[in-house]
C-alpha cells in the first residue's frame, strides 16, 4: 500500500536513539500514518553517552541531554509504559491494564538494561549502573556526600569513561576488570596497553585480572574481597559489566532471543514479515563482514539501524536491502579521543601503524583478519580517521546482494479498523 494510507499504524518499541531515528526515517519516507512511541523511562529520548561525562561532572544538566528531532514526527508517545507481550501473528501488543494495541507494522527498539554481579547488595544505595539519566543523579547525589574512593567495577567504555570523568572531579579511583588490559574485548591487547598507560598516568588505579568473590558494608564503606584475598574499600561502587538486552516481553512470540533479537540481514526479525529491530537489542548478520549475527552497541548504529529499519519496514521483506555499515565509535577519556571504525573484536592480528602505547603517542592501529583490514582505531587523529575510514569502505564493499530501492508496502491489518 502507498504512505498516504493515514489508517496505518507503526508501534516503535523503544523511545532511545534507535526508535527516534526510526520514527523520524518513516516521516522522511512519506508515512502519514499513526506512528506510536513506546518507553519504559518516562523522559522523551536522550543522549545517553553524556551521562558518563557531562552530567556526571556537572558540565550539563538532565534537560540539556534531550535529543533534537529532524523532522515533524506527529508522534502518539506512551511514556512509562511497560510492554507485557508480543503476539505476531495476530499483530497486537499487550499492555499493562490488559490494553490490546494492534499496528500493521512494528519497530523493535527497545535497547539493555545494566548486567548485574551475583552476589552484589544492589539494595545498599552506595552500589549504582549507570544506565538512565536517575541512575546518574543517584552517583552524582553519592558522591556530593562522600569523599572516598570510587570503585568502578567493568574496564569498557563505560567503566573508562567513568573512571575518567571521576578522576577530572578529583577523586579517587580504582577500576577492576577480569582481563590484563582495558577495552581488550573492544580494541585488542595492542591499544587496550596503551589505555592502561593512559589511565595510569591520570592516577586511576587498575586492579585488572581481578575478580569480587565477597562483599560487606558498613556504615562507612564497601568492602570488597577479590579472589587473590586482597581487600579494597570505596564510598562509591559502580557496576559497568555489561549489558543485557531487553526481550522479556518478547518470550511468548516464538522469536530467537539469545543474546538481542535475532534479525535476517535487512533487520526483519528472523521469519516475520511486518516486525523489524534496532539499535542495541537487534542481532544480525552485518554481510559486509560475516554471516554470524551479533549485536553492536554504539552510538552510530542505533542511528543508522533505526534508520534502516524504517525503510525496509516500509519497502516489504521481499524488497529490503541488507544492512551493511562500517561501524564507526568514539570515546574521550582523560583528554584523549580515540576513534574507531570496523569491527576490531573480529580480528585475528593487529599492530601499530604509526606510534607506540606511551600515553603521550597518536597512534593508529590496522586490524586484520584473512589477511583483509576489517577495521581502524586512532587516537587524537581526526582528520586521518576520516581518510582512513574512507579506505577501509572502499576495501570492504557491499555484498552484490542489496536489494532493491525501498518502496513503501506496509500490509494493512486484517482486522477492522
Amino acid at each position: 500500500m502507498t504512505t498516504d494510507g493515514a489508517r496505518d499504524r507503526v508501534v516503535v518499541v523503544g523511545t532511545g536513539l534507535a526508535g527516534l531515528r526510526a520514527a523520524e526515517r518513516l516521516r522522511e519516507l512519506g508515512f502519514t500514518g499513526e506512528i506510536i512511541m513506546i518507553g519504559e523511562e518516562r523522559r522523551r529520548p536522550y543522549h545517553r553517552p553524556a551521562l558518563s561525562k557531562q552530567l556526571l561532572t556537572g558540565k550539563l544538566q538532565a534537560d540539556d541531554l534531550a535529543f533534537a528531532t529532524y523532522s515533524e514526527l506527529d508522534c502518539g508517545w506512551r511514556p512509562g509504559t511497560r510492554v507485557l507481550q508480543l503476539d505476531p501473528k495476530n499483530r497486537v501488543l499487550m499492555l499493562p491494564g490488559r490494553e490490546e494495541l494492534t499496528y500493521d507494522g512494528l519497530i523493535i527498539a527497545s535497547g539493555v538494561q545494566p548486567r548485574h554481579l551475583p552476589g552484589v547488595p544492589r539494595h545498599d544505595p552506595r552500589i549504582h549502573v549507570l544506565r538512565t539519566v536517575e541512575d546518574a543523579e543517584a552517583i552524582k547525589a553519592n558522591l556530593a556526600k562522600t569523599k572516598g574512593r570510587v570503585v568502578v567495577i567493568g574496564t569498557g567504555f563505560t567503566g573508562c569513561e567513568l573512571a575518567s570523568s571521576l578522576r577530572e572531579m578529583k577523586r579517587e579511583v580504582t577500576l577492576i576488570g577480569r582481563g590484563s588490559t582495558l577495552l581488550g574485548g573492544v580494541l585488542g591487547e595492542e591499544l587496550g596497553m596503551m589505555m592502561n598507560e593512559l589511565h595510569l598516568a591520570n592516577g586511576v588505579d587498575l586492579e585488572l585480572g581481578a575478580k569480587p568473590v565477597s562483599w560487606h558494608a558498613t556504615p562507612e564503606h564497601i568492602a570488597l574481597a577479590l579472589a587473590d584475598g586482597r581487600l579494597l574499600t570505596a564510598s562509591c561502587v559502580v557496576l559497568a559489566v555489561g549489558s543485557v538486552p531487553n526481550t522479556e516481553w518478547l518470550a511468548a512470540a516464538d522469536i530467537d532471543t539469545v543474546d538481542g533479537v535475532l534479525c535476517e540481514a535487512t533487520c526483519h526479525v528472523a521469519g516475520i514479515d511486518d516486525v523489524v529491530a534496532a539499535g542495541d537489542v537487534a542481532r544480525w548478520p552485518n554481510l559486509r563482514f560475516t554471516e554470524t549475527a551479533r549485536r553492536c552497541e554504539h552510538w552510530l548504529n542505533a542511528i543508522e539501524m533505526g534508520r534502516a529499519a524504517a525503510e525496509n519496514l516500509m519497502a516489504g521483506r521481499d524488497f529490503a536491502r541488507p544492512f551493511v555499515p562500517i561501524p564507526r565509535f568514539w570515546s574521550e577519556q582523560h583528554g584523549k579521543r580515540v576513534q574507531g571504525a570496523g569491527i576490531p573484536a573480529l580480528a585475528e592480528t593487529s599492530f601499530y601503524a604509526s606510534g607506540d602505547r606511551s600515553p603521550r603517542s597518536k597512534p593508529t592501529v590496522a586490524y586484520f583478519r584473512d589477511g583483509v583490514q576489517i577495521a581502524v582505531v586512532c587516537v587524537d587523529q581526526p582528520r586521518a580517521m576520516l581518510i582512513l575510514t574512507e579506505k577501509l569502505t572502499a576495501q570492504l564493499p557491499v555484498p552484490a546482494i542489496a536489494g532493491a530501492a525501498p518502496q513503501p508496502r506496509l500490509r494493512p491489518r486484517a482486522a477492522n479498523w
